[in-house]
């Protein structure tokens, strides 16, 4: 039997200086005693993957609107998408597995339906009423939103998961994170790659959904250099009879390998630079270390310009969530005119953080569908 004293010693011996231990951790706000076979991280994944607010990321959007597509990403694909990719490189970096795989499983936790443009929606309804921001919603899904121990609120994750969910973030920025999670800290490593991977795993399926979509075309991604020349390459390795559908499977292949083998040898690059060789250092240092090259980043930046302007903004995706962002803001209208209508559990937490807290909660949890239905019974 593989107990948890072995498990830790496999990872004291085999990690990176620079990986998180697991029996380094901070441990547990709520001080639950540790499992006898699982470290604090795979009982932490197992906890996240048995969360009610996990098994709604199905229904919410990841950029097309759930119900849109059978073969569409959702924020719960997306999810496990980004799961096994920064698990694999977490691998190869020698870093925590286990951690990288629960931060990368949790950080979705705190989006409301509807995508970025739901998120944008309810931030600007509760602009006077403390705002709203996921990655602060997903630390309220884990520490106040899931009910299920007796013994407290929340799923008591250990110290780290939490604060990467508060971290998460293309910049790490101090001044949005609450003193106990030491805003002058650097995220671990094992926080800064998933985050990288998050980007790079959208990146590669939002061009596989647009194009399968029809929302954009080949012709036009010719004219950014980073997908012509992963594109060209997927042409010249296959069979001149092969499917044009099976080049893209290899094109899209190819730019996520290009995406992974740059960001691991830069990362590695700023490690040596900064004189990065152990975990305090990492706390310590004043720039990120998990990177993509400067050329590289340039490139990718024109990659995303271009979903930005073709894909996030076709006129049938923008038609899509002006609909959304009016079914949130007349939900919310009600609810916090009618308080008395909320479900008993969300009417419950009106007193303890205000109704438009309470109202704002319900709305983020919802998956796409459950909104459109309300919207349908309750304003119309």
């Amino acid at each position: 039997m593989i107990d948890r004293a072995a498990v830790e010693s496999r990872e004291d011996a085999c990690l990176a200086p620079v990986a998180m231990r697991s029996a380094l951790s901070r441990g547990r706000a709520f001080g639950t005693q540790p499992d006898a076979f699982r470290t604090g991280f795979q009982r932490d994944r197992d906890r996240i993957v048995h969360a009610r607010a996990f098994r709604r990321l199905q229904g919410k959007t990841q950029v097309f609107i759930d119900g849109e597509g059978d073969h569409f990403r959702t924020r719960l694909t997306h999810t496990v998408e980004v799961a096994q990719v920064a698990r694999t490189v977490a691998r190869r970096m020698g870093l925590n597995e286990d951690l990288v795989e629960c931060v990368a499983l949790v950080h979705d936790l705190g989006h409301p339906p509807f995508g970025h443009r739901g998120e944008d929606m309810l931030a600007s309804l509760m602009e006077q009423h403390g705002g709203f921001e996921h990655n602060r919603q997903g630390l309220r899904v884990v520490e106040e939103l899931e009910v299920r121990y007796p013994e407290h609120l929340g799923l008591d994750l250990t110290y780290e998961v939490r604060e990467s969910i508060v971290k998460h973030g293309s910049k790490y920025d101090p001044a949005k994170v609450e003193a106990r999670f030491a805003p002058g800290e650097r995220p671990l490593l094992e926080a800064q790659l998933t985050d990288l991977i998050d980007s790079v795993v959208y990146d590669c399926h939002d061009i596989d959904d647009g194009l399968r979509g029809g929302y954009i075309e080949l012709a036009q991604l010719a004219t950014v250099p980073l997908w012509d020349a992963v594109w060209r390459e997927a042409v010249d390795n296959s069979p001149r009879s092969a499917p044009s559908k099976l080049i893209l499977d290899r094109a899209l292949r190819n730019l996520m390998d290009a995406m992974i083998d740059d960001a691991c040898a830069a990362t590695v690059g700023r490690l040596a630079e900064d004189g990065v060789v152990g975990l305090a250092a990492v706390r310590a240092a004043t720039r990120p270390l998990v990177v993509h090259s400067p050329s590289f980043t340039a490139g990718k930046r024109e990659l995303e310009r271009f979903l930005f302007e073709n894909l996030y903004r076709h006129h049938a995706v923008n038609a899509a969530f002006h609909r959304a962002r009016r079914v949130l803001a007349e939900l919310f209208a009600f609810w916090t005119a009618h308080p008395d209508a909320l479900p008993p559990e969300h009417a419950a937490r009106v007193e303890p953080v205000g109704l438009h807290r309470a109202v704002a909660d319900y709305l983020a949890g919802m998956t796409d569908r459950f909104a459109l239905d309300e919207y349908g019974r309750l304003c119309r």
